[in-house]
């Protein structure tokens, strides 16, 4: 386990809520990229598999809720990209 992978998964970890909040609540997904999103949830599902196959320790949990909240913005993105953009 390193530290810095830990450090690095709760910086993110931390930084994604305000990221789908900012959505739900102006219920736009202008600017969102829905290629960065799924590149990063498929980066997020390496890492898990990383972990299971490799070095299973408990920093494959941060994997895994880093992995809910972009899965929760990647929703939000096609609930809200669906609806008229108003200006």
């Amino acid at each position: 386990m390193s530290i810095f992978e830990a450090g690095m998964l709760l910086c993110f970890g931390i930084s994604w809520p305000f990221a789908i909040a900012k959505t739900y609540k102006t219920k736009s997904v202008k600017g969102v990229s829905l290629l960065f999103l799924s590149l990063v949830f498929i980066g997020y599902i390496f890492g898990i598999m990383h972990k299971y196959l490799y070095s299973m320790d408990w920093v494959v949990f941060l994997y895994i809720y880093n992995g809910a909240l972009v899965l929760t913005q990647i929703i939000l993105y096609f609930i809200y990209s669906s609806r008229k953009e108003v200006c």
